[in-house]
Formats: structure tokens, sequence, C-alpha cells
């Protein structure tokens, strides 16, 4: 069963968990949309996806209307969205920005390209450094296919367990990619502003909790 975070007549917000696509694919048995479309036996519309390989909150409408409300915000930058990610290395920064335009090559994956490139913002603050890794809070401002991935491989710092972006040998060594969408903020076709957030999934703090090397300190709720 896939967990409900939020629903109302316009919107519902459930908590993807990793390997399942968001929305039916030639290489995916199942995927977010068939299955909870089933589940609730009603049309459900796409908004926005995520990525196979990560975790977290995703929104889909429940009427045409409200399909439309959504896409304008997303299309507009007004949604605000918050991911936690693990990444390799030390980021010695506290903040940045990674204002670096991205553009899909011949091979499926996604890089910089200063000349052909469409923009491409990411935000970070960093929440916790180790002593070969740093867990992050990325704030992507704009919506690219792979942005916070790619950006992060930029800065030589792939999000760990990437198997597209990195050391393929390393990163096999980890169960997940460890990227999840934690927390978004949107309005409804009333007007309200609502936050939904995604409870982080076991398998995702089992690696930070293998990272710390059993530090008793727990910040995942």
């Amino acid at each position: 069963m896939i967990p409900i975070l939020f629903a109302n007549e316009d919107v519902i917000a459930v908590n993807k968990p990793e390997g399942l696509a968001s929305i039916p694919a030639p290489s995916a048995k199942d995927s977010l949309l068939s299955l909870l479309s089933a589940t609730l036996s009603e049309r459900l519309y796409v908004v926005h996806r995520l990525d196979q390989e990560a975790s977290g909150v995703i929104l889909l409408a429940r009427n045409a209307v409200a399909h439309r409300f959504l896409s304008e915000q997303f299309s507009g930058q007004s949604v605000q969205k918050v991911y936690v990610a693990l990444t390799h290395g030390v980021i010695t920064e506290g903040t940045g920005v990674i204002n670096k335009p991205l553009r899909e090559f011949g091979s499926g994956r996604i890089g910089v390209d200063f000349q052909r490139g469409k923009p491409s913002v990411t935000e970070f603050r960093v929440l916790e450094r180790f002593a070969a890794y740093t867990l992050v809070e990325l704030y992507p401002r704009t919506g690219r296919r792979h942005q916070l991935r790619a950006h992060c491989y930029s800065l030589g710092h792939p999000i760990v367990g990437d198997l597209r972006y990195g050391d393929r040998a390393l990163q096999r060594q980890f169960p997940r990619l460890m990227l999840h969408a934690w927390r978004i903020t949107f309005a409804l076709p009333s007007g309200e502003k609502v936050t939904v957030e995604a409870p982080f999934p076991e398998s995702f703090q089992a690696v930070v909790k293998t990272i710390r090397s059993g530090q008793s300190k727990v910040i995942f709720t």
C-alpha cells in the first residue's frame, strides 16, 4: 500500500517508495500512477515526477481543473520543494547555489553545458558532515530532469548510490539512491497553501545510521 500523506477532492499526495516508477514505462512492471489509480478506482492526473530510484512526496491531481492549476504552479516555479541527499565527499560550504545549465546527452545522461544547456539552479544547505560523506538539503529552483543528481555530480559530490552519476563500482555498494523528496509546498485551487512532508523510509535511514558508525543520534522521525 502506497502511503497517502494528504488528500482532498482536488489533490492527493503520497510517499513514493524507491524503485517504483512515477508513470508507466517499458522498463517498469508497475508504476505509482497505475497502482494508485487501481487502488482508488479513479482517474488521476500526473503533475510532476520523481526518478524511479528516488523516494518521497509526489502530487497527483484528481480532476482536470486541479491538474491545470497545479501544472501552472510547477511551470511558474512557485512550488517549493525540499529534498535531502547523502553525497560522497565533504562539502565544505555551509550553503551555496549551483547555477549551471543542463542538457541531455545522447547517452541519456544529463550534464552541464554552458553553451547549449537550459538554465538550471539548485540551492543547498549542509545538514551534517561525516568523514567521507555529507548530508545535505537541496532546493531545486528549476525542474530539469535529473537536475539534483547532475548538479551534485558536477560539484564532485555525486549522490550516494547513483548508478548513473559517479563511479558505478563504488555506487553499487549502496542499496539505493540516497535522494528523498522530503517536503513540498503548493497552493490548492481554493487558494489555501499546503505543506506536505514525507517521512524518511527505513532504507534511507539505515544507510545514514551506518555512516554514523553507531552514533545514537537519529535526526529523522
